[in-house]
């Protein structure tokens, strides 16, 4: 039976069984279970060569979130947004408030860029000062 897409299309097949794609690309022609290509003169011959797929993962370079010093959060508080966001114990969470409070600056993460753009948010969110930078700089 023919469908009205192949009476439009020569290229485009409707497929007769469910699940199959309904295009074939027009460069080639298809008969039964083999196809080949008409215009580059290239036909297959029905063997498979194998081709490696793997791809080298290169990932991004690490960027980090860095919470910046200020005169209105009370030191217990940083401590307090370091313990339940960050979920650091407390004795780092301390160490990193008076990193911040002594130096004017603490890096509390390292990672991707897109995960440092959130804590940067969730550290406006709870008031505190904050940025990211790469981790190079």
């Amino acid at each position: 039976m023919v469908g009205v897409a192949q009476l439009v299309e020569r290229w485009l097949v409707v497929p007769e069984v469910a699940g199959s794609s309904p295009v074939v690309h027009p460069m080639v022609e298809v008969s039964g279970a083999s196809a080949a290509v008409t215009n580059r003169g290239v036909e297959d011959t029905g063997t498979l060569e194998e081709t490696d797929l793997r791809v080298g993962l290169q990932l991004g370079q690490p960027w980090i979130t860095i919470v910046w010093n200020d005169p209105v959060n009370l030191q217990q508080y940083v401590t307090w947004v370091f313990e339940t966001y960050f979920g650091f114990s407390p004795a780092k969470a301390r160490r990193l408030m008076l990193q911040v409070h002594e130096n004017g600056r603490a890096v509390v993460a390292t990672g991707a860029r897109e995960e440092m753009e959130r804590h940067v948010q969730a550290m406006h969110g709870y008031g505190l000062q904050s940025s990211l930078e790469p981790a190079d700089s």
